[in-house]
């Protein structure tokens, strides 16, 4: 008798939404329906607020590559599977003209000496570039997490607290393709 092998958070991208059409759709539903909700962009608070022309620009289309919707839906998705997500603000003459979704897997916190993020840092193969707050004080990374009891820095995946759910799903799956390539006889 073998034990049962369960997945840990590293591999949940692949095992959950990558190989199970279930977590695949309930990511893709949340994802999308979040990334429908349109953003209002204007400058003040309640009745005296006017639109601003700048910001939703940006919302609209926030970087070459992505519309609005597009880029939210990204967000929402790495939120969903992972617990965290991360938009990065690029920032030129001192305004900040593209958002940019950043992968969680390659995120990384600095902390400062109270034990807070005070810098990010991010890795794409042997390439690692520190994302700090800038001369004025504005920190070009946001990061949205989900509640996790036992960490500071990381949140807490509803894909994590389903790991089981899902392997038991994909092994019953690969069992029964298994039965079905042996013309439906049980091995031994």
């Amino acid at each position: 008798l073998r034990a049962a092998q369960w997945s840990g958070a590293g591999v949940l991208a692949r095992e959950g939404f990558e190989r199970n059409a279930v977590v695949y759709r309930c990511v893709r539903m949340i994802s999308e329906a979040a990334a429908s909700v349109p953003f209002k962009a204007s400058k003040g608070h309640g009745k005296s607020s006017e639109p601003d022309g700048a910001l939703a620009k940006l919302a609209a289309w926030p970087n070459r590559e992505q519309a609005g919707p597009d880029l939210m839906e990204t967000f929402y998705g790495h939120l969903v599977i992972t617990g965290d997500a991360f938009l990065e603000a690029v920032s030129l003459d001192g305004e900040v003209r593209e958002l940019h979704v950043l992968r969680p897997e390659r995120m990384r916190a600095i902390k400062g000496a109270r034990g807070w993020p005070m810098a990010w840092e991010h890795r794409v193969g042997s390439e690692v570039r520190r994302i700090g707050r800038e001369a004025d004080g504005f920190l070009p990374v946001l990061h949205l997490k989900l509640f996790h009891p036992a960490n500071d820095y990381e949140g807490h995946s509803p894909l994590e607290a389903a790991a089981r759910a899902v392997d038991v799903h994909n092994a019953g799956g690969a069992w029964t393709k298994a039965l079905i390539d042996n013309a439906a006889r049980p091995s031994g």
